[in-house]
């Protein structure tokens, strides 16, 4: 896929980390993604979590920040990934990060990006947590954007009508068909389940809906458990929640693990009942080994993945009742349980590496 011609750029991609999130991901595949295309390609993350497999050279001002996360270190990282940039003299550089400090995002966009080509990603429907609300701050602080690339179509229309930026493209994030073949490991796992896998943070993926949900269906009475696979702040009080209801039997969960997919692959479905996503990589992760989803509509994401009762459920949000019901037909249902689930692979083949491979290098090879 390489060519003497891209073989010359180099691009730099600016994450939060290399683990964890479902964004930080999406900059780890991307490094590879750019790599598998020839670019020279270095990664900056912001915090030192690495876990997910990467392309490039990694420049980790998080360990920098372990070391000293005092004022004056903080004024050392600025520096030192200031003549970096200085350094290498970067043909584009692909800014990933959640960016919700106008401050910080001032002295970045006006100091350290200056007279730099910078592509912004943006990758949640909750836009604050990249651009900020005052429409006239937003103007100035991005008036020297190359380029937006949204996740979806629905942020697409959301930060166009809001701010109405015309410099705004859609591109999924990319599934490494490579990176989650689901290895066969030795796992204690419920002969039947339902699994959510990803950050366990209330606010955003509102796992008190799923539990209500799961309650709510017929699922204890046919011997399907809830698997809910992740950590985050709200892990322990879920828990909790779990306990008090006499649930723990059914409903069991799991600690964050870097490989989840041989759990994803064993699993009779996979469920997310989100407030709001970005791409939800998990859905399509999901997909990609052959495990239907079922999902509520949430503020972007699952309506450009899924397609209702061909590969998964698409349900109203904030409906437990719904929700209970989309999980009792995929038991009951089993012409529409098979035909989501043989029909979940081919479903997610437009999010494959060679073609989101072809997004990116329009946009890198149509400026000079």
């Amino acid at each position: 896929m390489s060519s003497s011609n891209n073989a010359k750029k180099k691009i730099c991609i600016v994450t939060s980390s290399l683990g964890k999130g479902g964004a930080e991901k999406s900059s780890a595949v991307l490094s590879i993604l750019l790599h598998n295309l020839g670019y020279e390609v270095h990664v900056v993350s912001i915090l030192n979590i690495i876990d997910y497999d990467y392309k490039g050279k990694l420049l980790n001002l998080g360990a920098l920040k372990d070391k000293d996360g005092s004022f004056f270190g903080t004024l050392k990282r600025f520096i030192t990934f200031f003549n970096y940039l200085r350094y290498h003299q970067f043909d584009f550089i692909i800014d990933s990060r959640s960016r919700p400090s106008i401050l910080k995002q001032f002295l970045i966009n006006k100091v350290l990006y200056v007279n730099e080509k910078v592509i912004f990603t943006v990758h949640s429907a909750f836009l604050k947590n990249y651009i900020p609300d005052n429409k006239f701050i937003a103007k100035y602080l991005y008036s020297n954007a190359l380029k937006f690339v949204t996740v979806s179509k629905a942020i697409k229309s959301k930060l166009t009508k809001k701010y109405h930026f015309e410099n705004v493209k859609v591109i999924y994030n990319a599934v490494d068909e490579s990176q989650i073949i689901a290895q066969t490991e030795s796992l204690l796992l419920p002969e039947n389940f339902m699994l959510f896998f990803g950050r366990i943070e209330d606010e955003v993926k509102n796992l008190t809906l799923l539990i209500e949900s799961y309650k709510r269906s017929e699922l204890i009475a046919n011997k399907i458990k809830l698997v809910i696979l992740g950590d985050g702040k709200d892990k322990l009080k879920l828990e909790q929640k779990v306990q008090a209801m006499n649930f723990a039997e059914h409903i069991i969960f799991l600690p964050y693990t870097k490989n989840p997919y041989p759990i994803v692959s064993k699993a009779m479905c996979t469920v997310l009942t989100s407030y709001y996503e970005g791409f939800c990589i998990m859905l399509a992760e999901s997909l990609a080994l052959g495990t239907p989803v079922i999902s509520v509509n949430c503020e972007s994401g699952p309506a450009e993945i899924i397609l209702d009762t061909h590969n998964g459920l698409l349900v109203d949000n904030h409906n437990p009742d719904l929700m209970a019901e989309a999980m009792n037909r995929f038991v009951t249902d089993t012409e529409l349980y098979k035909r989501c689930k043989s029909n979940a692979k081919k479903s997610v083949e437009k999010f494959s590496m060679e073609h989101i491979s072809k997004d990116w290098k329009r946009i890198i090879e149509n400026y000079p």
